[in-house]
């Protein structure tokens, strides 16, 4: 089997002793760093992830750091979402947008403390276009990558894990809200967040000397719980619609095309507006199940209706809760509607497919 080989430019994070000793077998590399994959099968981890709780070593969700007097200039230039209707401890989901209004990355926006805002990027350079848009025109910001690792609590027990570590306020945190609380005389910044849909908690360690006291204490707090290491799963994550930037759309694709068009309503000038208001959605991400065995989803399928192309399947996998192949897929208008019939076009051949009205949890 082919491994990583090891480098500079692929960077370990504070919890990799964790993983290797927990028996991770199998990365990805994203943002630079390692990224666990799988620990025992991707079935075999999908089911404990839906059923107990893991603890996910998310340290490659890297921070963009924005801070100085013009860091709420540059943060309406980039976002297409009204910032004034974020509240201070809340988590802003901000597909952002180019001068043409193409998707550059989807990160989450928050604001750690007053004058401070941490975007939590998805797989990609993001940091160099905010860096570039700062210093083309001159802001008085500063941009950075600060030592903050996020290390995820997912699972319908996660809130039973996290009372034990850090008490039970932690119960009253509301969805896609943040709060400030102590472990081993460190204040953490912890979410209610996370890139799954079995609930759960991204903590985000702000210095990597915490990162394997923490994962340690989470890991011996939850024995009875059947507490694990984890990670993103494909299942879950495509039977719960949740895209993957880079894959299921990229700068090809607008905001519109990628279902979040609640996400664009700032009345500000933020780069690529006029572009983006020109690009009507003439296609758009829909829900997609697939009969027969196929192959593994490692490239783009296309989707086609009486032989023409009418679109693309980017992510597909098995889904033993539900019994069928799930799948997500880039429709044109003509075949987005739920019930419309297609067939994909896999490198083991066509198959039967059948569009769906939404996604399955």
């Amino acid at each position: 089997m082919a491994t990583i080989a090891p480098s500079r430019r692929v960077r370990r994070t504070p919890f990799t002793p964790g993983v290797e000793a927990a028996g991770v077998t199998g990365y990805t590399v994203y943002n630079h760093m390692l990224l666990p994959a799988r620990f025992a099968s991707p079935e075999e981890d999908y089911h404990h992830l839906k059923r107990h709780v893991q603890v996910w070593d998310v340290a490659c969700e890297r921070q963009v750091q924005i801070t100085g007097p013009d860091a709420r200039r540059l943060m309406d230039l980039i976002s297409p979402r009204d910032l004034d209707k974020m509240a201070a401890d809340q988590c802003f989901y901000i597909p952002v947008i180019g001068r043409d209004g193409g998707m550059l990355n989807d990160p989450v926006a928050l604001q750690p403390r007053p004058g401070v805002w941490w975007i939590s990027v998805a797989d990609g350079d993001y940091w160099q276009y905010v860096l570039g848009v700062a210093d083309a025109i001159g802001l008085d910001v500063d941009v950075s990558e600060p030592d903050v690792s996020p290390l995820g609590v997912q699972g319908p027990k996660a809130d039973d894990l996290m009372v034990r570590v850090f008490g039970e306020t932690i119960r009253d945190l509301r969805f896609f809200r943040h709060v400030t609380l102590p472990f081993d005389g460190h204040d953490l910044v912890i979410a209610r967040s996370g890139y799954s849909k079995q609930g759960g908690f991204e903590i985000y360690v702000d210095d990597s000397a915490m990162g394997m006291p923490l994962w340690a204490a989470l890991i011996a707090a939850g024995e009875d719980l059947g507490v694990r290491a984890g990670c993103p799963n494909l299942i879950e994550r495509v039977e719960g619609g949740l895209l993957s930037y880079g894959n299921d759309m990229t700068r090809e694709n607008t905001p519109f095309e990628a279902g979040l068009a609640r996400f664009v309503n700032s009345p500000l000038d933020y780069i690529g507006k006029t572009a983006l208001a020109s690009r009507p959605a003439k296609r758009m991400i829909r829900a997609v199940t697939i009969e027969g065995e196929i192959p593994a989803c490692d490239r783009l399928w296309q989707v086609f209706s009486d032989g023409r192309v009418v679109g693309q399947v980017t992510s597909a996998v098995w889904s033993p809760d539900f019994q069928t192949n799930v799948a997500i897929g880039m429709l044109e208008a003509s075949h987005w509607d739920a019930g419309a019939r297609i067939e994909v076009g896999t490198q083991d051949g066509m198959r039967h497919a059948l569009v769906r009205d939404r996604f399955w949890i």
